[in-house]
């Protein structure tokens, strides 16, 4: 089982981080997912690996049920289907948020038949219509008028008009490497499974076309669940010296 202590000092930890939040133009937001030692979320791109275990699984659903929404892109509802629920511990459900350009959402997906809430579909395409029942679509225009991506702080932003206080990000690769780039993560949860993939990775390049960018993660903290390791902080951008 997971420590009980551990669980807590991490939901006290996030609190903190919260309370001390200053911004009313987006949410809070925190960076959780899996990967393995060297840093893989899964064989190859598209492909489900399950790395959390039990232990570790009942701090991501800790999680799930100290945000008001949770992010996830396209390609992860495609290829792993969650259900983005609260399961392995008591608390509220967070608001299903699905990032899809081109409103590829199956309309049998499970976030479509979620307990309690409407899955919102956030896109840049114009004129989009949901393509299910139970799925709302924001729409967020683009500058870029060849592009149908919701520009991503453009999109956090209406997140928060719309009651979002705080946010979980979950993945996949491409929208982990994107929020990074944004500099639009406020705190990192890491679930570090004991293994050696050797497949794709979780965070793509971080460097921005006008110079290098390093995010520390300080202060750091860590903590064993089961055989997985947890490690947590804030993240921290500078530009180093040349």
């Amino acid at each position: 089982m997971t420590s009980p202590n551990l669980k807590q000092q991490i939901e006290d930890w996030l609190h903190s981080r919260k309370a001390s939040f200053q911004s009313d133009s987006r949410p809070f937001i925190t960076l959780s997912y899996a990967q393995s030692w060297d840093g893989s979320l899964t064989t190859h791109s598209g492909e489900t690996l399950c790395f959390s275990g039990e232990e570790s699984m009942q701090i991501t659903h800790q999680l799930r049920s100290l945000h008001d929404g949770i992010l996830i892109g396209i390609g992860t509802v495609l290829s792993d289907d969650p259900q983005l629920t609260v399961r392995e511990c008591s608390g509220p459900n967070p608001q299903p948020i699905v990032l899809d350009s081109q409103l590829r959402t199956p309309a049998d997906a499970k976030l479509c038949s979620h307990p309690d809430r409407r899955c919102w579909v956030v896109t840049g395409k114009p004129d989009a219509q949901p393509p299910g029942d139970n799925i709302e679509v924001l729409t967020v225009p683009n500058k870029d008028s060849e592009s149908q991506r919701a520009p991503l702080d453009a999109a956090v932003k209406l997140l928060r008009e719309r009651g979002i206080k705080s946010l979980m990000v979950e993945g996949g690769a491409n929208v982990i490497t994107a929020f990074l780039q944004a500099g639009l993560v406020d705190a990192l949860v890491l679930t570090i499974a004991p293994k050696l993939v050797g497949g794709y990775k979780a965070v793509g390049d971080l460097q921005p076309t006008n110079g290098n960018t390093v995010l520390d993660i300080n202060p750091l903290y860590s903590g064993q669940a089961g055989q997985d390791m947890i490690v947590w902080g804030e993240l921290q951008n500078h530009r180093p010296e040349a």
